[in-house]
């Protein structure tokens, strides 16, 4: 009866809505970061009955599978997400014939975006097969237009390649900062263009930097540990700073993956005694998973073994499968928008730096990730202290230094309130900033970007449990860039400033970006 009711409601609230000429009168309206019908023409007829008429399918599909006694959350996502894939697919957005920005385009240019989408379509294949001209790439190349900040690789193990960069300022803070990067991509999204390189705002604010280029992984690697990239990872690259830079305290900052093993590697240092961290920053880093998001739908105990003897096989997780599951959780945005874009609508947009970096991708080791699958997603070993370091029980409450952690609004990789949950185990100081976009354009987010805005709110640690959506209404948001929010609340931290040159470093193995950073 449920059923019948909702959809006559529909019905009737679509037969009343057959005059609106704006999206705010609509009776379903699409959800929070939806931009299928953002589109003006969306609001004639007939064109906001189908886009009504999709978006009230949808709420049904959500009422349907929300809230089913006897049924474990997790199925009953997977199954959410199973239907709300099939009706993405068949949105009226996605076909010529019911898309008006499509059909407005034939009318004016006589159906040659048509002719110019089919054009679009065979350069992809011939993309996809190999045999794209040198003329036909991207005109971005790491080292020479991307990841060009000034500097020098002064180590070099079998995992990773440490960059140092001097400050760029006559008076010089006296503490380093030691960037960890993912491993799952490389870490020249940091370091981008001149225009939006986090490192080199960094130098020119006055910090010596250095930062991990993680080395691409191959099959003979396939028994690396996920505790490996913390010992001759993390451990291994603060070694390298402390001996630069004497008994002075080093902040860490932590992107993705990144900030996740650094997290662990902090909280570790402190069960030991070690003090050279001097705070932690955490970009779009979770430490708790229970809320983890839609990439929970493909980790349960079948999947992860299926996963793991597929590695097994190939000895590392290729970069594709990993490309194609993030690609099926944001469909609408990154395989459905983008087919009406270049194929319907002809329009060749041509690949910028992040575009060029998002094809840069990277591969896992199989033992490494099985085991961040399954002690982290899985088990959440790290928030419930059961997680062995050293031959020791670690946890998130062992971190006792300043904690800044940045989420990002509509991050699917890293959902904010996933990254939010570390201020509900934590023991220390803890800001929690929220950043608009997604789980990169939020980070690289230099002053003067259009459009850049963020949340502050409360303190989120220590006695303060305050839950994401309670801190969310109590935050007021800014406009601009969070990076000079952040620097604030670091040099707050930091020693004075002194007019010194930066440590010389002991050995130079090359320039930036180095060689790890070029392995395909």
């Amino acid at each position: 009866m449920e059923l019948w009711w909702r959809w006559s409601e529909a019905l009737k609230a679509l037969a009343e809505s057959s005059t609106a000429t704006e999206q705010k009168d609509w009776a379903f309206l699409p959800e929070p970061g939806d931009r299928r019908f953002r589109s003006a023409g969306w609001n004639r007829p007939p064109f906001h009955l189908l886009a009504q008429s999709h978006l009230a399918a949808e709420a049904q599909w959500r009422a349907a599978t929300s809230c089913i006694r006897g049924v474990t959350g997790h199925h009953a996502r997977r199954v959410a997400f199973m239907g709300s894939s099939v009706l993405n697919a068949f949105a009226p957005v996605n076909f010529a014939g019911t898309n008006p920005d499509v059909l407005d385009a034939a009318l004016a240019t006589g159906g040659r975006n048509f002719l110019e989408g089919m054009m679009n379509f065979w350069t992809d294949m011939a993309a996809q097969g190999g045999h794209t001209r040198s003329g036909e790439r991207p005109d971005w190349r790491v080292g020479e237009t991307m990841a060009t900040t000034e500097g020098h690789v002064v180590y070099r193990n079998d995992l990773f390649e440490l960059i140092q960069y001097a400050p760029r300022t006559e008076k010089v803070h006296p503490e380093p900062i030691l960037i960890v990067p993912a491993w799952i991509m490389k870490y020249y999204i940091l370091d981008l263009t001149p225009e939006d390189s986090y490192v080199r705002w960094l130098t020119s604010q006055g910090f010596t930097v250095y930062i991990m280029s993680w080395k691409n992984p191959g099959p003979e690697q396939r028994e690396t540990s996920f505790d490996d990239y913390r010992r001759y990872g993390v451990m291994e690259a603060l070694d390298v700073v402390s001996r630069a830079h004497g008994d002075t305290p080093i902040h860490g900052v932590g992107y993705c993956l990144g900030g996740t093993i650094l997290s662990i590697a902090a909280a570790a240092m402190n069960r030991q005694g070690d003090t050279r961290l001097a705070s932690l920053t955490l970009l779009a880093a979770q430490t708790d998973f229970r809320e983890a998001g839609e990439l929970l739908l493909f980790i349960d105990e079948s999947q992860l073994s299926l996963l793991e003897d597929l590695m097994h096989v190939e000895g590392t997780l290729d970069a594709r499968n990993m490309s194609g599951a993030f690609s099926m959780l944001r469909a609408h945005e990154m395989l459905y928008a983008r087919m009406v874009e270049r194929y319907m609508l002809g329009r060749m947009t041509k690949p910028g730096p992040l575009d060029a970096w998002l094809a840069d991708a990277t591969r896992m080791p199989a033992r490494m990730h099985g085991e961040y699958l399954r002690q982290l997603f899985m088990e959440n070993s790290f928030t419930h202290g059961e997680l062995s370091v050293d031959g020791e029980y670690v946890a998130v409450k062992n971190i006792q230094i300043p904690v800044f952690a940045l989420g990002a609004e509509r991050d699917h990789i890293a959902p904010w309130r996933s990254v939010h949950r570390i201020g509900l185990h934590g023991n220390s100081e803890m800001t929690f900033v929220l950043s608009g976009g997604g789980h990169n354009s939020s980070v690289v987010s230099p002053p003067g970007k259009a459009g850049a805005y963020y949340f502050t709110g409360p303190s989120i640690g220590m006695a303060r449990h305050i839950e994401p959506d309670a801190w969310l209404a109590a935050a007021g948001r800014k406009e601009g860039s969070w990076w000079p929010e952040w620097l604030a609340w670091l040099i707050a931290r930091t020693g004075s400033g002194q007019t010194a040159s930066p440590p010389v470093p002991s050995q130079i193995l090359g320039p930036a970006p180095g060689t790890y950073v070029l392995e395909a």
